[in-house]
């Protein structure tokens, strides 16, 4: 707890809100000190739903599953700030998720833990053995787990652009087996209620500027210019907006790239050529030059100095 900033009294509090890096951070290290690399996996099989409060009770009494994914996306803030979910119901029923503070491509357990059990949810509240259409994480695995595949009967799609389950569109309507309208009804009015008393999160044009690179980096067309058209404004409105945080747009590329170079480099087995081009870069000494002038070392070294992810791996 305390490698992770936390203190036994945060625990102990069921209204302590803890950031999502932390709540991040204190799953990796259990995963180290259990020598367990599907730890998230597995935490995610038992866990309680009702747990969650308000954020599964509302969409659990919705009437069909398009409901209550909106419901999630709308009230998952009112439990958890740092969940970012977004919900796509045009021609695909598509849920994709971030954590707000979290390197990208990095808190893995976090993020396989979240994504599985809104699989597992869905499930769930059809009572139905929902497949995914495609499965998406934007963190590396060397090899996929067997386990990943036999739960959700589609392969997971490794250093991808996104954080995303894709179903087929179809299943948006189908029932939810606890609809309950009356309970829906209070539920929500008692959640709105807590919405308008609760501050909105502010977007800061960082994390906006970070989520319009992220598919655009591996095509190498992750420019200013490309970004401001992403974002509706003009590359001029868009270096001062940025300004107005400290930050210019290529110190938050190379940021970026840094933070993406270092999760791949440590948590993987990406090739350096591989990692090059997911990071833009169309020859391996570019980026080697990049890298050493962010950290002062090359990626070689860098993974020299690590112990090798598939070492610990739980094999199955």
């Amino acid at each position: 707890m305390s490698k992770a900033g936390l203190r036994a009294e945060q625990i102990d509090d069921t209204a302590a809100r803890i950031e999502v890096r932390v709540q991040a951070r204190i799953l990796e290290i259990a995963a180290e000190q259990l020598n367990d690399d599907l730890f998230g996996f597995r935490m995610m099989q038992d866990f309680e739903f009702r747990e969650i409060g308000l954020a599964y009770y509302i969409p659990s009494s919705s009437s069909t599953l398009a409901d209550a994914l909106r419901d999630a996306e709308r009230y998952t803030r009112i439990v958890n700030d740092g969940i970012q979910l977004r919900i796509d119901l045009d021609q695909k029923t598509a849920i994709a998720l971030d954590c707000a503070g979290v390197e990208p491509g990095s808190g893995a357990q976090q993020m396989e833990f979240w994504l599985f059990a809104l699989v597992r949810m869905c499930r769930q509240l059809t009572d139905t053995r929902l497949a995914p259409r495609r499965f998406k994480v934007r963190h590396h695995r060397p090899a996929p787990p067997v386990e990943f595949r036999t739960f959700l009967g589609c392969d997971v799609e490794f250093a991808s652009d996104a954080n995303e389950i894709i179903f087929p569109g179809i299943v948006s309507s189908l029932p939810v087996v606890s609809a309950d309208r009356h309970l829906h009804e209070l539920l929500v009015k008692y959640a709105d209620e807590a919405l308008t008393g609760k501050a909105p999160a502010r977007v800061t044009i960082r994390s906006r500027v970070e989520k319009a690179i992220a598919p655009l980096l591996p095509h190498g067309k992750a420019r200013a210019t490309a970004i401001a058209r992403e974002l509706g404004m003009s590359r001029r409105t868009l270096a001062r907006a940025l300004a107005a945080e400290g930050l210019t747009f290529s110190a938050l590329l190379d940021q970026y790239r840094m933070e993406l170079a270092k999760a791949y480099l440590t948590h993987g087995e990406l090739t350096i050529s591989q990692i090059a081009w997911l990071l833009g870069y169309r020859e391996v000494s570019t980026f080697t030059h990049a890298f050493k002038r962010w950290t002062g070392t090359t990626p070689r070294q860098l993974r020299f100095k690590k112990p090798s992810c598939s070492s610990s791996a739980v094999r199955v």
